[in-house]
């Protein structure tokens, strides 16, 4: 342990970010490293604890307590206090594949369960990891591991996401012939197109698949499995399939006026964006358009706090954003104890711009859509919104959010974005390869299994566990890759 009073000297302290009204002229990352001397302190603040919940990474209460990598997080933050910056990266890459990503987009589930949260704030882990991370770049430690032998086995992936990345990392440094297939135009799935690029820069996502091709990792694009190639094909040419094409089957809404112009759903919107932003720089056209208009976020969550902040800085008129469930509060409820995740109020970098923009929070809770009102050309005009309130099923007991007779008003709406989740894996891969799947779409497979009910095909990420997180994605994918391994050598040393 570096310093046994850390968390007692040092204040946790965040990277700077930009002011709101600053960073929604542009679509770059916005928020600004702490100096390497400063960082060092933040890892000071680390206990070391005897049990480390941080790394834990189980299920408590339904929600992930800690970091499904595992991360050696007070391992790594020490050698950041100490300054030993080589040191953390290797035990950091021990574990994780991607650090540069999960440091910019997970919502630090190391951090909420952190034993300073007890009678503080937690340690800025998340930003110590991207420290690590980005100066490794910047020292050249981070360089293509070419396996020295290779097995002459061969594995497709199918989908780029980062669960797909991980397994195909893993599987080509470990000797075994990786091609990835995606049906986009460029690699990286979710990183790729349903993350903003303020979240994420496309050139950090693209600088890690540079280091893979070196590393002999085949990149196919344009390429929709299933379609373009049927699972017969790919059978015949290689000796292990993955399955790693995310929960893509978005969850739509079913009322009146549903079919109006201007409602999309939200990963075909932030899609747009972001191709022609990486194609033009917005020159094109080619995207959603949401100047000067009134527009409607139906869902919370990350995506729909990412379509507020796209929403704002394509010139939206006003953003206005339904969630369904009641406003969390401020504190954990005694309910809800360390460790488990934090069910409290968070305010997001999307939400924080409304805020600086329209003066108001742009969030109304408790709150759905009855239906939509259209004008003379059939384009989406209003909503009728309709307040909830929870009531205890008789039969099953679970609280249910039900309309609230006579609460019903209605709102502008002139562009409508659905982020309702997703309801699992698209039919016709599924289909396509004859695999089980369960009564939410995700591919059946036995409990910490990843191989499905067709031998030698596999799957990984939210097209097997439902619509998550990355770092839920990154570990789905190191455990499919040993899976794979062990199925293709026998015993697996990944």
């Amino acid at each position: 342990m570096g310093k046994a009073t850390g968390f007692l000297d040092y204040e946790r302290k965040n990277a700077r970010a930009q002011e709101p009204l600053e960073r929604i002229r542009h679509f770059r990352e916005f928020r600004v490293p702490l100096t390497l001397g400063e960082q060092q302190k933040q890892g000071g603040r680390c206990m070391e604890c005897g049990v480390p919940f941080c790394q834990n990474g189980n299920m408590l209460a339904g929600m992930a307590s800690g970091c499904p990598l595992h991360n050696l997080v007070p391992e790594t933050n020490d050698l950041v206090y100490s300054g030993n910056w080589k040191q953390a990266y290797e035990r950091l890459k021990k574990t994780h594949c991607f650090p540069e990503f999960t440091s910019r987009v997970c919502p630090a589930l190391c951090e909420a369960a952190c034993t300073c949260n007890l009678n503080g704030e937690p340690v800025a882990t998340k930003e110590n990891e991207r420290a690590i991370i980005e100066h490794a770049y910047d020292m050249g430690w981070v360089v293509p591991q070419i396996p020295k032998v290779r097995t002459g086995k061969k594995v497709a992936v199918i989908g780029s996401g980062p669960s797909g990345l991980a397994a195909a990392q893993m599987l080509n440094r470990r000797g075994h012939f990786v091609t990835v297939y995606e049906r986009n135009d460029r690699i990286g799935g979710l990183l790729r197109y349903g993350i903003p690029n303020m979240k994420l820069d496309k050139e950090i996502l693209d600088r890690r698949l540079r280091l893979m091709k070196e590393e002999g990792v085949v990149f196919q694009t344009n390429t929709d499995v299933g379609k373009d190639i049927l699972p017969e094909e790919l059978k015949e040419k290689f000796d292990r399939v993955i399955l790693a094409c995310g929960a893509s089957n978005p969850r739509d809404i079913k009322v009146p006026g549903r079919d109006a112009k201007g409602i999309y759903f939200a990963v075909d919107f932030l899609t747009s964006v972001t191709k022609s932003l990486l194609d033009s720089g917005l020159k094109d056209g080619k995207y959603v358009k949401a100047e000067d208009k009134h527009v409607l976020v139906i869902g919370g969550g990350d995506t729909g706090n990412d379509c507020v902040a796209t929403a704002i800085r394509l010139g939206a008129k006003s953003v206005t954003q339904l969630e369904m469930m009641p406003e969390p509060g401020m504190e954990r409820a005694a309910s809800n104890p360390w460790p488990q995740w934090p069910r409290v109020l968070k305010t997001d970098y999307g939400q924080e711009e409304a805020i600086a923009l329209y003066g108001h929070d742009p969030r109304i809770y408790q709150t759905t859509v009855k239906e939509f009102k259209t004008d003379k050309n059939g384009n989406v005009k209003k909503a009728v919104v309709i307040s909830l309130e929870a009531k205890k099923d008789r039969k099953t007991g679970k609280l249910t959010m039900v309309p609230v007779p006579g609460s019903e008003k209605p709102i502008s709406a002139e562009m409508v974005l659905i982020a309702a989740g997703f309801l699992g894996s698209q039919p016709y891969v599924t289909e396509a390869f004859k695999v089980e799947v369960d009564g939410r779409t995700n591919v059946r497979t036995e409990d910490g299994a990843y191989e499905t009910s067709v031998p030698g095909v596999f799957s990984a990420g939210d097209m097997r566990r439902g619509q998550s997180l990355v770092v839920w994605a990154i570990e789905e994918g190191r455990q499919a890759a040993k899976a794979v391994d062990c199925s293709l050598m026998g015993y697996t040393n990944l």
